[in-house]
């Protein structure tokens, strides 16, 4: 991204943006950052996510670093995931992100209901 005034935002920032701000990722983050938990112990934390999207989600967060992997040698075998000191710098501008929408949420709301009237009133 330039500093400029003008936001440009270049195909490697818009790809790991993407990687990270996915449908599943945040959720995944936040049950992380309170503690390592097993990936079925993430699946109940997060009902709705199918195991393809949980195990993908993962594998894009490890491969970014913000998420490392443990295989612990118990019977059966598990595999610990935890939040890397790295992946908690993003602490901070998701929750940037968090509020700006919380306070942003009824001038959101009011575009989307002018939107959806213009929309209805071109058919």
């Amino acid at each position: 991204m330039d500093t400029d005034d003008e936001l440009r935002i270049h195909a490697p920032h818009r790809e790991l943006l993407d990687q990270i701000l996915d449908k599943w990722s945040l959720s995944v983050l936040n049950e992380l950052c309170e503690r390592p938990c097993r990936f079925n112990e993430l699946r109940r934390a997060i009902p709705q996510v199918t195991q393809k999207s949980l195990t993908a989600t993962l594998r894009r967060l490890e491969r970014n670093g913000v998420v490392e992997r443990e295989v612990v040698s118990t019977r059966p075998v598990a595999v610990m995931y935890r939040i890397t000191p790295f992946g908690k710098t993003l602490r901070d501008p998701v929750d940037v992100l968090l509020a700006w929408a919380a306070q942003n949420m009824p001038t959101i709301e009011r575009a989307r209901e002018d939107f959806d009237r213009r929309e209805e009133a071109d058919l």
